[in-house]
């Protein structure tokens, strides 16, 4: 049976370079993100709300059923705020 081949032994002087930690702040930027998100949840809740309470006759009287919509519409673009919160 042959022999197999013997390994080289990597030298011990190597050593892996250093990564520099790279520190991210949390505390700038997007501080809008949050308000706009619950403004957004808030207004879609209240415009359905007020539609089922006043029988349909407000928010908006010309757009019928239409106005569940709309207040869905803003609980929908609160969600899409809501994917740029850190």
């Amino acid at each position: 049976m042959p022999k197999s081949r013997i390994r080289k032994k990597k030298s011990d002087s190597y050593a892996p370079p250093e990564r520099q930690a790279t520190k991210i702040d949390m505390r700038a930027g997007r501080r809008w993100v949050a308000p706009l998100m619950l403004a957004m949840f808030v207004i879609g809740l209240a415009w359905i709300v007020v539609f089922y309470v006043t029988q349909g006759d407000l928010p908006v009287e010309a757009l019928g059923n239409w106005n569940i919509v709309v207040g869905f519409g803003f609980i929908a673009v609160g969600f899409v705020v809501s994917t740029q919160w850190k």
